[in-house]
């Protein structure tokens, strides 16, 4: 589908611009990242996950489903730190080529990107920029919140808590957590039961991010809604939504009946043909 610039595009860039629209990355938002020595992309849906997590071999049916109920098994025959340092191997260890869409939001100066990627992209692409970063936990008993908080400077990240969050600067959300600047991941079946509890119960998200996101617009970008842990994340998510788009081609009738239910837009195109409209959009600008 061509999505060259035209006037109904118009509310999703003016929004992005002045933060009333957030996006929302999904694995399809690293398409066509790659790793240069190899030409390998980098692993993101569940499918490339669990190939790559099981040495390129597909497992058992009823564990392909899912990256979380595959993880799940390898973490009972395993432990824990063999799914820990396949993430950390995959996302903090491995040179991957620069994701055009990751440097057109950071250019783009958004207030707030909510990234369900395990990967470092919009880290790397925020490295000069001062700004909060959110990450969800799992399984900690000993802490109240689903989360950890971190203040970057522009140079480091430094642990901080709610009160010492500076609301001005950017907030880039990892529900599903990255290796930087410490190892917290959102995994295993265990991970999304707890996680995914905590959310519902108003633990998992920081208060000033629940104060922000109030009637906000939603631009979901290479994400699918086919299956529940997505659904359920998302909706926790953006509690207090007032609608959206989402870019998702040829969306299936499941999608289609969950987007309605949150007023969301589907729009029949990929992560490419997004960046092909801004693209048209800027050259629209300058002429």
């Amino acid at each position: 589908m061509s999505t060259a610039f035209n006037p109904a595009f118009e509310p999703i860039f003016s929004g992005l611009s002045d933060g009333s629209v957030i996006p929302y990355l999904g694995p399809g938002a690293l398409n066509g990242v790659i790793e240069p020595a190899t030409g390998k992309a980098i692993p993101a849906d569940s499918d490339s996950l669990i190939l790559a997590m099981n040495n390129g071999q597909p497992m058992a049916p009823k564990l392909m489903f899912e990256f979380p109920r595959a993880a799940m098994n390898i973490e009972l025959k395993r432990g824990r730190s063999t799914i820990n340092r396949f993430l950390d191997t995959t996302y903090r260890d491995t040179q991957w080529s620069t994701s055009a869409l990751h440097e057109w939001l950071a250019q783009s100066h958004l207030p707030y990107i909510i990234d369900t990627n395990r990967d470092i992209q919009l880290q790397k692409q925020y490295a000069a920029t001062p700004h909060t970063l959110i990450v969800g936990t799992a399984r900690i008993a000993s802490r109240e919140y689903r989360y950890r908080l971190f203040h970057y400077d522009g140079a480091a990240y430094s642990l901080i808590e709610q009160e010492a969050v500076d609301t001005s600067l950017p907030i880039l959300f990892k529900p599903l957590g990255t290796p930087l600047p410490e190892t917290n991941y959102i995994a295993s079946d265990a991970d999304f039961v707890d996680y995914i509890t905590e959310m519902m119960g108003g633990f998992a998200i920081p208060a000033f991010v629940k104060r922000m996101r109030q009637n906000k617009r939603y631009l979901t970008l290479g994400l699918r809604f086919n299956r529940d842990t997505e659904r359920m994340v998302f909706s926790e998510s953006i509690f207090g939504a007032n609608g959206g788009w989402a870019f998702i081609p040829h969306p299936s009738d499941k999608e289609k009946r969950f987007l309605a239910r949150y007023n969301i837009e589907i729009i029949n195109a990929d992560v490419a043909d997004f960046l092909t409209a801004a693209q048209e959009r800027n050259t629209a600008e300058v002429a």
